[in-house]
């Protein structure tokens, strides 16, 4: 029963295609993230570079995805993601052919970085917005979103430990070669899904700049929607750079190579999936506000444990809890937007979530860089976790004021009664 509740999600046509398709693909993109930041390492043995990399690779979904948001409300979803897997598919395979030939450098990896930055800007709200078009069970939606944690984790689990081992045998362009291949399998499962012709029809309200205010007013000015994606936006940035840092931590601290690298992140995989698992079991949207502050603290203490760590098997032990914090931190934010908000203006609150949630990191990982050059790669991790906590304690003193202003929505869409909103209250 416990089983059949976990992955109750996957009774939906479109959805399952999605989610086998897009599980090949994310495999071959992690494989390339680890074969990337290994390589520019390899090249610069600079801290600050792999910052410099990671910031050119997500500032413009900073910079586009409000705007991005915007047109996934009046687009075609399903298309939007067509193009989108295609030209990340491309990018890859470019980068493939420059590594492959020995003509790579890192101004080329900075440019094909914001290639996918760009891509990324229109396709990570378009997938956000459209999970909902893909269950046809509203009840079925926080599985739906929790089963994409678990994609997205459990081929964080396989993707670096298969990157280390191809870097370590042949290089890293095959890395870039698979992952461009592996996309192949998403854009096959967007093709063979049923979509109906109103699940297609969006329509203009108005013009790009209109719209884009009328849902940048929802999202600041509705506290629950701001506060969350406030509250992730200072996680990602002070906590998530940690990331950028692993190849330091890996061969400086650790004196490992890109097999030490695709350990640790596997380790932060395993403990993500163990804790998007928990999410897919949970029955109910409520209690996630104390969730968000529990993860948030687990995630604030394991970086500090991660970041003063001098052991390969210390550090083992604490990234599975910096994984596991940091998914049900985003996975609980992503389930309670999902379902506060309106369904003409998902696109562009999904946009915003996704600039918390990666827009932000590039401020994140150029402070990080910059930090690691002067303090090292370990006080900066533990700087971050440090602050992470201080962001989880702010958000529990909102969180009564918070429940009181969504108690009304959540009765209204049947997912509390009126007389257990009475009774919270």
């Amino acid at each position: 029963m416990t089983r059949r509740r976990i992955v109750r999600a996957l009774a939906h046509r479109n959805y399952r295609l999605f989610f086998f398709g897009q599980s090949v693909s994310l495999v071959g993109t992690w494989i390339t993230r680890v074969a990337t930041s290994w390589l520019v390492y390899r090249l610069t043995g600079s801290a600050l570079l792999l910052g410099v990399v990671a910031f050119w690779g997500q500032i413009p979904t900073l910079v586009l995805a409000p705007f991005t948001g915007v047109l996934v409300d009046r687009w075609d979803r399903h298309r939007i993601l067509v193009w989108t897997q295609a030209f990340a598919a491309a990018q890859s395979l470019a980068l493939a052919a420059l590594a492959l030939s020995g003509v790579i450098t890192v101004p080329m990896i900075i440019g094909l970085q914001l290639v996918q930055g760009i891509i990324n800007a229109f396709d990570t709200p378009a997938r956000q917005a459209f999970v909902v078009q893909m269950v046809d069970d509203p009840d079925d939606l926080p599985n739906a979103i929790a089963l994409n944690s678990t994609m997205v984790n459990v081929s964080r689990i396989a993707g670096p430990s298969i990157g280390g081992a191809i870097i370590v045998a042949v290089g890293e362009g095959w890395c870039f070669l698979i992952d461009g291949v592996s996309y192949i399998a998403v854009i096959f499962s967007l093709l063979a899904m049923r979509v109906t012709t109103a699940q297609r029809r969006r329509g203009a309200q108005g013009s790009v700049v209109e719209e884009f205010k009328t849902g940048f007013r929802y999202v600041s000015g509705f506290a629950p929607v701001r506060t969350a994606l406030l509250m992730l936006a200072l996680v990602s940035a002070l906590g998530m750079p940690y990331t950028t840092l692993m190849p330091v931590i890996a061969t400086q601290t650790l004196l490992g190579g890109p097999s030490t690298l695709g350990l640790l992140m596997t380790a932060t995989g395993v403990g993500a999936v163990t804790a998007a698992l928990y999410m897919a079991s949970r029955r109910s949207v409520l209690g996630l506000g104390r969730v968000m502050v529990m993860a948030t603290v687990a995630f604030g203490v394991g970086l500090i444990v991660f970041g003063l760590a001098r052991s390969m098997w210390v550090a083992l032990l604490a990234l599975p809890v910096v994984g596991a914090g940091f998914m049900i931190q985003m996975a609980s934010t992503n389930t309670i937007l999902q379902t506060i908000t309106e369904e003409r203006l998902r696109g562009r609150v999904m946009a915003f979530y996704t600039m918390a949630f990666l827009g932000t990191a590039p401020l994140g990982s150029l402070l990080a860089g910059w930090s690691a050059d002067r303090i090292g790669a370990s006080s900066t991790i533990v700087a971050g976790g440090a602050a992470c906590l201080l962001v989880a304690g702010w958000f529990a003193l909102r969180l009564p004021a918070l429940r009181a202003q969504v108690r009304p929505i959540y009765v209204e869409r049947g997912i509390m009664s009126a007389e257990q909103a009475a009774n919270a209250g």
